[in-house]
């Protein structure tokens, strides 16, 4: 299993700041020789083409700087939300992650496991007096928290004893309480301008059952909260993000602060965010996406007209292509969104080095050569690379009697600029003879089911001795 793309580009040719950033940081010793990144998707959904370009990156980074440093990427599993992930999404990521032709190796991760250290870090900051339980509901805690233009108000629960602190959050933890409650809050400033900053949650409770840890915990810790530390836990040096989690950092400094001491790990990890890849006329969301599927108007999440990674597999998309679509892009900090030409222009780009051509009917047309004989086929050469490839591979396709167009390359009243096949109108078939139709056989609805005509036997080469060029080259079978 591929754990390298040394296929793709070349990353010195490259749009992309985080390298920029990891460049220096290994210049000036940040994290010592150490360059440890993570792909951490949430498993309550198959991945897109969004998750591609974080795998790229994430996976990525761990391959171009092997020559230089310390290098690993972990898959970790962000499952704090038992209520919509399973463990069919996270195999399903697992093959997806590894079909793009990635391997973490034996850094396979999951947030659930870190559960009794959140819990045990949570009971830190209360000792501390940076948290506490509050025990508003959730529209109070959000007309607490204010605008943007005006401060947020205190909980009048956030000024809390510790012990009364302590004793709440046990007793969440051991299930005494229902949904609701209570949550523990983060004690910083409610008067912030930063909204995010004002008091955010820490825990939750939520009585559900997890797909790994099954019922054996009732409260659950929010993304701000949980992701640092499980960056921390597991000596991530860029974390790296999108876009949307650019305000999330205030947080996720605040809770290695007030979390860690400077002793506990090598370096604090630094979160970065870039921007996501959006594409037009494209649904990436995983809630749309779920839908889409529950509801049935798709066959599945590897439903070939979706841009799940499973769906262009299925379509027939190779990997190679999605990673060097992602590399093309670039990473920057200016969010934008994609034509899906632009995917479509990459992938022909793959293809035409990788996929050798063939020739295929989907919609058949017959079509009979009257001049020929009835037993007799002739091997014509055919190239399976064009022109501008630097391969010489041919195969033999068989020429005879009966052969099958698109019904689409024929018109019996032809409109002006239609160049492809028409009553009296000679047409090239590709890598063969020269053919005219002569009469077209209708069924007894009327509708067209048989062309006959006859080939020009001196045009074996698609050339004529008289010089004469056919507009149209039609492709066929036989």
């Amino acid at each position: 299993m591929p754990s390298s793309t040394s296929e793709d580009a070349d990353p010195s040719d490259r749009d992309n700041f985080i390298y920029d950033i990891i460049d220096e940081d290994l210049n000036q010793g940040t994290y010592g020789d150490r360059v440890v990144t993570r792909f951490p998707p949430e498993p309550n959904g198959y991945l897109h083409i969004g998750h591609a370009k974080s795998i790229v990156l994430n996976f990525g980074i761990k391959h171009d700087y092997a020559d230089r440093a310390d290098t690993r990427c972990h898959l970790r599993f962000d499952d704090t939300n038992p209520e919509t992930e399973s463990m069919e999404y996270a195999e399903a990521i697992k093959d997806a992650v590894h079909w793009l032709g990635y391997d973490w190796e034996e850094h396979e991760y999951y947030a659930s496991d870190y559960f009794e250290q959140f819990y045990e870090y949570a009971v830190k900051l209360i000792k501390q007096g940076d948290a506490y339980v509050d025990s508003l509901d959730e529209a109070e805690i959000r007309e607490y928290r204010g605008t943007v233009d005006e401060p947020g108000t205190p909980s009048p629960y956030r000024d809390r004893p510790v012990e009364e602190n302590l004793e709440l959050f046990r007793g969440m933890r051991n299930g005494d309480f229902e949904d609701g409650e209570h949550v523990l809050r983060a004690k910083i400033d409610m008067s912030s301008p930063h909204m995010i900053m004002r008091d955010p949650l820490l825990f939750r409770i939520k009585h559900a059952h997890h797909y790994r840890q099954g019922d054996d915990w009732c409260i659950y810790p929010m993304y701000d909260y949980a992701h640092p530390l499980e960056d921390a836990i597991e000596d991530i040096t860029h974390s790296l993000c999108t876009l949307e989690f650019d305000n999330n950092r205030r947080v996720y400094d605040w809770v290695l602060e007030h979390c860690l001491e400077d002793d506990e790990i090598p370096s604090r990890p630094r979160q970065y965010e870039f921007n996501r890849l959006n594409l037009y006329y494209t649904v990436l969301s995983k809630r749309k996406l779920l839908q889409l599927v529950e509801d049935d108007y798709v066959d599945g999440w590897d439903d070939p007209r979706l841009m799940t990674l499973a769906g262009l597999r299925r379509r027939g998309v190779p990997p190679s292509a999605i990673r060097a679509f992602c590399r093309e892009v670039g990473v920057t900090r200016s969010q934008s969104r994609v034509e899906m030409s632009h995917f479509e222009h990459v992938l022909r780009t793959d293809l035409k080095t990788t996929a050798p051509r063939v020739m295929a009917v989907l919609d058949p047309l017959k079509v009979v050569v009257t001049n020929w004989e009835e037993d007799k086929t002739d091997w014509l050469a055919a190239d399976h690379w064009p022109r501008d490839i630097d391969k010489d591979e041919t195969r033999k396709v068989p020429f005879t009697r009966e052969l099958y167009i698109e019904r689409d390359d024929f018109q019996e009243d032809p409109p002006e600029g239609f160049i492809r096949l028409a009553p009296g109108r000679e047409v090239r078939l590709r890598h063969g003879y020269f053919f005219t139709c002569e009469e077209v056989i209708r069924d007894e609805d009327g509708e067209i089911v048989e062309l006959r005509g006859t080939i020009d036997p001196d045009t074996r080469d698609g050339t004529a001795p008289d010089g004469r060029s056919p507009e149209g080259t039609l492709h066929w079978v036989s």
